[in-house]
């Protein structure tokens, strides 16, 4: 069955929390802010900016504060991100990104808006189709002892 895309209306709350993320971003190598509104299965939503670092290897993008919030809020199941680039885009998350959200959701939809309102649309399978993962249950079951 195929999904149902979300209307823009519904997905406008997700935009604002994610512009308004964007703005706290601290970018001054770059000059590339990033902000990330991460909505949960209840409809709890979890923002996050880039923060960069002289040493680049430290820095984190926007949609992993985003998520790693929800994660210490005990969140576990998404619904839907939204990645917003004010100077720039609209962009793909990148592949650590990628690689984190599909440990919890390879079917989640992305919205992307960029400069001027530009928006692109993605699936997460789509983007990382061969993600990987532990062997079927083996990540749960290890939580679980």
């Amino acid at each position: 069955m195929a999904k149902k895309r979300k209307t823009n209306s519904e997905w406008q709350q997700l935009v604002s929390s994610a512009e308004a993320a964007a703005e706290q971003a601290y970018a001054p190598y770059s000059n590339l802010r990033v902000g990330a509104a991460l909505e949960t299965d209840d409809g709890t939503v979890f923002a996050g900016c880039n923060v960069e670092n002289a040493s680049f290897g430290i820095t984190i993008c926007a949609e992993r504060v985003a998520l790693y919030c929800a994660v210490t809020a005990g969140a576990r199941a998404f619904r839907r991100l939204v990645v917003a680039t004010p100077d720039a885009g609209p962009l793909s998350p990148c592949g650590a990104c990628r690689q984190v959200f599909a440990e919890f959701s390879q079917d989640l939809p992305i919205l992307s808006v960029g400069r001027g309102g530009l928006r692109r649309e993605f699936d997460l399978r789509a983007l990382l189709p061969s993600a990987f993962g532990w062997p079927a249950g083996e990540a749960s079951r290890r939580q679980e002892e």
